[in-house]
């Protein structure tokens, strides 16, 4: 399906998470002396303009990236996102919210690789676009899961992988979790970073519960909401999962995500999990 447009949802509170997450996981794979293979399975426009019309229809960002703009003392992982998002507005007003492409355009070195998958055609041109033809970067307007599975293993062994599918049908969650499966057998010790909204709680527990049964070790998840689950409003909260995280993440999310919840909810009503779904060994 394509009918899911994140223009809608850029900046928000869901957003702020999956590019905190994102930015220290880039930071601490690029300090090796060697070259990193960097997939987007679900790309996105790869920049969005805040005052356009999209973001403008419901202002998600209000409850996002617009509150935390003008924020003081902020945990170091959170400083790093504002910092990279004042760099592309050149440090000015708030107008522009970097996707996850620009983001790992802007962090990954010369001899890093970026490989984006983009589906939907209006965003598959910007995506294009915004990557101003750069000789590191391959775009394609293909699935991203089959892409995936055809760029594992890379060939210095060393590879980020983010999954960030729209879940805009209920199968989109078992289909996620079999191609992760499979992209962890071709190469299991590369580092897999999944984003979920959680819109009916069932779904996240069968996640959770398939990942515990498939064998796969050392997964985290890190998860920020700005309410209870309540499924008549939509998407409360999200999170991420990562397998094989850097050692360093945990540490920074035990910082962050406390503070994303003074910073961001209402009355108390937020709340964050940070658990180790399975063991490292």
């Amino acid at each position: 399906m394509l009918s899911y447009r994140h223009g809608f949802h850029a900046g928000n509170f869901a957003d702020v998470l999956k590019h905190t997450v994102l930015i220290h996981m880039l930071e601490y794979m690029t300090q090796k002396d060697k070259p990193l293979r960097i997939i987007d399975t679900h790309a996105g426009a790869g920049v969005y303009k805040l005052n356009g019309p999209q973001a403008q229809k419901n202002r998600e960002f209000d409850n996002g990236i617009g509150q935390l703009w003008a924020s003081e003392l902020q945990p170091a992982a959170i400083a790093r996102l504002i910092e990279l998002v004042r760099t592309i507005n050149d440090g000015k007003q708030l107008q522009l919210y970097p996707g996850s492409p620009l983001i790992a355009q802007t962090l990954m070195r010369g001899i890093d690789r970026l490989y984006l998958h983009e589906l939907h055609p209006a965003d598959y041109q910007f995506l294009r676009d915004c990557m101003r033809d750069d000789k590191r970067i391959k775009v394609a307007d293909e699935d991203g899961f089959a892409g995936l599975q055809a760029l594992l293993p890379p060939p210095d062994r060393r590879a980020l992988v983010l999954i960030d599918p729209s879940y805009e049908v209920k199968s989109d969650y078992q289909h996620l979790i079999k191609q992760l499966i499979q992209a962890h057998k071709r190469f299991a010790t590369g580092t897999y970073a999944i984003w979920y909204p959680v819109v009916l709680r069932q779904r996240i527990d069968e996640m959770e519960l398939a990942l515990k049964k498939s064998g796969i070790k050392n997964i985290q998840l890190m998860e920020f909401g700005l309410q209870a689950d309540n499924p008549e409003y939509g998407m409360t909260s999200s999170g991420m999962i990562v397998i094989n995280p850097p050692w360093t993440l945990w540490r920074a999310m035990e910082e962050a995500l406390p503070w994303l919840v003074n910073q961001l909810s209402e009355n108390g009503k937020g709340f964050y999990r940070l658990e180790q779904l399975v063991a490292e060994k």
